[in-house]
């Protein structure tokens, strides 16, 4: 009997990891870990260091990983946008707005000042090392993100958006530091950046992800409720707006994960008042009588909502385990060196801190919900599409090698200690917030 092909063992390995995380959902969830950190171990067992089965290159299968990360951030994009449903006059969008700029902008700078004083690194590689661990992620911060779309806590919606804007909004800086590097046209006294790569990409992306969203949104509704057409494809409207907008973002030379953010962001407004009964709709409604909610005018929206939603969140858990499966299979080719040792915990415990409070200026933010948010910069399938773009576009192998030790040192890391402290540290949030409001209630009376 002839040993099983690749294809066989990964379907075998993939078959039975989605079966036991089914099964046991529920048991894991109540641990000290999160799912990223049984998926980075399962991933070090079938690499290289353990079976052997799942044995990958970063520069040899640079295009193959690039899209997966690439896919994986746009899903969880999209997912970021849709929960995001306060107002975009709400001052609590102060918070991730600010997070996504004035505290993204002070860790590109800082970690490019640590790059060129003590790894003396080429002030374009350490812009381009600071822009690639700038973003926080959306895919592996599921457990602090907005729990539903009618979250209105401070703390979640912060994160949620923050993670949903600066993956995005590090682009500019990414090419900034691949210029400087002589990979990238930056033009006369930077002319071409500031113009095309910062002000264009950036308010160009936002809207044009922004008035997609809304014009598919609205008009699949209009051809259900007036047309009783275009039912029961929910599945694909997540799917084809995600690429759609995509694809035209980047044909118009915009940055595409904006794009998409906006778009999520959009299709969550197509109905301010039925999308804002989603949270608290009866779970059964929508398969009672499937063809009068989705051609409903009152219940169309919601309904519309809660299917794209919910197959939106499936794809974004499938395709966190793809990618961390294999990032554990990465440990055991990337060569570390030894300054990750110091540079990780300065990340960690100094510069996300000081970013987090210097970015927080002004938005009534503080005691236990900005310790959380200066922890929880969790770092991950954004920095390694980063990374992988930037291996992509030619940068020399030696920076190659030590941005490959640093990033996915630094990932790793966060997965593992925000994966162990986050079941605590949030449920403990939400003990304090729930006695807090049991105090005011019977001032209320």
């Amino acid at each position: 009997m002839t040993p099983p092909d690749l294809f066989t063992q990964a379907c075998l390995i993939l078959g039975l990891l989605l079966v036991a995380m089914t099964m046991g959902g529920s048991f894991i969830k109540r641990l000290p870990l999160s799912a990223a950190m049984l998926y980075l171990g399962i991933g070090m067992a079938i690499g290289p260091w353990g079976l052997g089965l799942l044995v990958l290159r970063p520069t040899r299968d640079v295009v193959l990983l690039e899209r997966l990360t690439e896919v994986a951030v746009l899903i969880s994009l999209f997912t970021a946008g849709m929960k995001l449903e306060l107002p975009l006059n709400d001052r609590r969008w102060r918070i991730p707005v600010q997070l996504a700029s004035v505290s993204m902008v002070i860790t590109v700078a800082v970690i490019a000042a640590i790059g060129v004083s003590l790894m003396r690194m080429s002030p374009g590689a350490a812009i381009l090392l600071g822009a690639i661990l700038a973003p926080t992620d959306p895919v592996l911060a599921s457990e602090v993100q907005v729990a539903n779309p009618g979250d209105r806590d401070r703390l979640r919606f912060g994160l949620t958006g923050e993670g949903g804007l600066n993956d995005g909004a590090a682009f500019p800086f990414v090419m900034l530091g691949l210029g400087l590097l002589g990979l990238h046209e930056l033009g006369d006294m930077g002319w071409r950046w500031i113009a095309v790569d910062v002000l264009w990409a950036v308010a160009g992306g936002l809207g044009i992800g922004y008035l997609l969203g809304h014009a598919v949104g609205r008009g699949i509704l209009y051809l259900r409720v007036r047309h009783k057409e275009a039912l029961g494809s929910d599945e694909f409207i997540a799917l084809g707006l995600i690429a759609l907008t995509y694809g035209v973002a980047l044909l118009c030379q915009t940055y595409g994960f904006l794009a998409v953010f906006a778009a999520g962001l959009a299709l969550s407004r197509i109905d301010r008042h039925h999308a804002s009964q989603t949270a608290v709709d009866a779970p059964g409604d929508l398969d009672a009588n499937a063809e009068e909610q989705q051609t409903s005018e009152s219940a169309a929206p919601s309904t519309m909502m809660r299917a794209v939603q919910r197959f939106n969140s499936q794809l974004e858990n499938f395709a966190e385990v793809v990618i961390v499966l294999a990032v554990g299979a990465l440990i055991a080719v990337v060569p570390f060196r030894w300054e990750v040792l110091w540079f990780t915990p300065l990340l960690f415990l100094v510069v996300r801190p000081a970013a987090v409070v210097a970015g927080l200026l002004g938005t009534g933010i503080r005691g236990q919900q900005r310790r959380l948010m200066a922890w929880f910069g969790i770092r991950g399938i954004g920095s390694i599409y980063y990374l992988l773009y930037a291996i992509r576009h030619d940068i020399s192998n030696a920076l190659a090698e030590q941005l490959l030790s640093l990033v996915i040192a630094v990932v790793v890391a966060s997965v593992v200690v925000h994966g162990i402290s986050v079941t605590p540290l949030m449920k403990s949030y939400e003990r304090r917030k729930s006695a807090a409001i049991a105090r005011k209630k019977p001032d209320q009376t």
